[in-house]
């Protein structure tokens, strides 16, 4: 393996975490061992120091109990001896001299004769002795008796230490298997723990060679990652609707401003290829305005749209009356509809405060009534009724048209659609767009129902304002 396929292997994310988890792991194993070792080596340090301690007392009570000739003279040790093991037991006369000494044969490499010529512990101190060629130790325990006798027991650490010894060579022969497992364990760990990520990585990866439909598994465990890979899901569904309609918008918009263009460049070639008069020139000046008007009212509402699905549009909320501006739109659109002959009424509460921008909510209640308006015949109706239910504030334009198809009804909404019937009318297909994409920044909701001849309903629905907000006077509010 090369050099720098070895360094881009040690910078996986999944490596890293193996080789920690291992070494947790393995830190983990020592810190149990080391407690365990110690409470081991303490426990039987404690039992040797017990087993000594009853002993020294046993022998102690008979010297009490007026045996002093038997004690003295060495009965009943030896058996003691045996019946607790092997013990150094020796008894010493007020002068330091030994008077008795009991203790296994290949003990005698302890260095016995300073506990002759040593100065003497102090009562409940223990007496640490070395062997000659070994780390060994005899540990004794004295006590005095009345007359000055001193009685001492001891034991060899050999055992204890052989048994720690045992100890620690079982703990070296499973180290390796213990490192072993933590690598596994962490390899294992790494592999489940990422998989969130490879499945985001492999998602991208498929969505660079042009599947936008690819999508990362979501588990339902509810953690970081799982949450993770839903915002991604989410994200990647509305970049594809996105993209999806910038197609749909671009093919619409070349379609659309074809015929402007077209125009605009007929108008401008006849004028310069025909020798008019002043006047003439300046009606086909007056006529390239008007196409380029329509061109750039286009691209424009195209802009808004955009903003408004997209979320950077900027919105100036403030608490808003719906009711003026809904009086304010039918003042607008009267004239023409009395022109057209249409009744427009309105029925609503003299307040309905909702948190909107009041430009953006004046353009959604234009384009419903210019359709409604658009679309009906001389003699027909058209009705605006709002009401207040519960937390939402609910608008309704209902007009007696020409109704719309039940197939186009969920295409009316797409950018650039015009419906069979609506082509003779002059308009951009953009209005019923753009109403939508508003309402879905201000967090609310438009519906419509129709049929043919029928008329059209549009249902809009809007959060209400916060009792707080409500409380300001009608004059106060936009």
């Amino acid at each position: 393996m090369s050099l720098s396929r070895l360094n881009r292997f040690r910078k996986k994310i999944g490596v890293r975490l193996s080789f920690w988890y291992a070494i947790l792991f393995t830190l983990s194993a020592l810190i149990l061992f080391g407690l365990a070792y110690l409470l081991v080596s303490k426990s039987i340090k404690q039992r040797d120091h017990d087993e000594i301690r009853l002993t020294l007392q046993t022998l102690a009570k008979e010297y009490h109990s007026g045996e002093v000739e038997s004690l003295e003279e060495g009965a009943g040790l030896e058996e003691a001896a045996r019946q607790m093991g092997p013990l150094f037991i020796r008894i010493a006369g007020p002068d330091r001299k030994t008077l008795f000494l009991n203790h296994p044969r290949e003990w005698a490499r302890f260095d016995l004769s300073s506990l002759e010529t040593g100065s003497a512990a102090p009562q409940g101190e223990w007496i640490l002795l070395r062997e000659k060629d070994d780390h060994h130790r005899l540990e004794i325990a004295s006590v005095q008796l009345p007359d000055g006798v001193v009685l001492q027991v001891g034991k060899n650490t050999k055992e204890r230490e052989e048994l720690l010894e045992r100890f620690r060579r079982i703990f070296l022969a499973v180290a390796f298997p213990i490192v072993a497992l933590g690598a596994v364990g962490g390899s294992l760990f790494a592999l489940r723990a990422l998989r969130p990520i490879r499945d985001i990585i492999a998602t991208v990866q498929s969505i660079e060679e042009g599947r936008m439909e690819g999508r990362v598994p979501v588990t339902s465990t509810g953690d970081e990652l799982d949450e993770l890979g839903r915002l991604f899901n989410q994200m990647l569904g509305k970049i594809e609707a996105l993209i999806n309609g910038m197609k749909g918008s671009l093919d619409n918009v070349a379609h659309d401003l074809r015929t402007p263009m077209t125009r605009l460049r007929a108008v401008a070639e006849m004028a310069l290829r025909n020798d008019l008069d002043r006047e003439a020139y300046r009606e086909a000046l007056i006529a390239c305005l008007e196409e380029s008007e329509q061109i750039l009212m286009m691209l424009n509402t195209l802009m808004d749209i955009s903003e408004a699905e997209t979320g950077t549009m900027p919105l100036q909320r403030a608490p808003v009356n719906l009711a003026s501006l809904m009086e304010d739109a039918v003042d607008l659109y009267r004239p023409v509809a009395e022109e057209k002959g249409i009744v427009i009424e309105m029925k609503s509460p003299s307040t309905l405060i909702s948190i909107v921008d009041p430009t953006r909510m004046r353009q959604v209640l234009a384009n419903l009534i210019d359709n409604a308006v658009k679309y009906t015949a001389r003699g027909g109706r058209v009705d605006l009724e709002a009401t207040q239910e519960g937390e939402e504030i609910v608008i309704q334009v209902k007009d007696t048209g020409i109704g719309i198809p039940p197939e186009e009804i969920d295409r009316i909404w797409d950018r650039l659609y015009r419906g069979d019937r609506s082509r003779s009318e002059r308009g951009l297909g953009l209005g019923l767009s753009l109403v939508k994409a508003i309402v879905t920044a201000h967090e609310g909701k438009i519906t419509a129902s129709s049929g043919p001849g029928a008329g059209s309903r549009f249902t809009l629905s809007l959060p209400a304002a916060p009792r707080s907000a409500a409380l300001f006077p009608p004059s106060s509010i936009t």
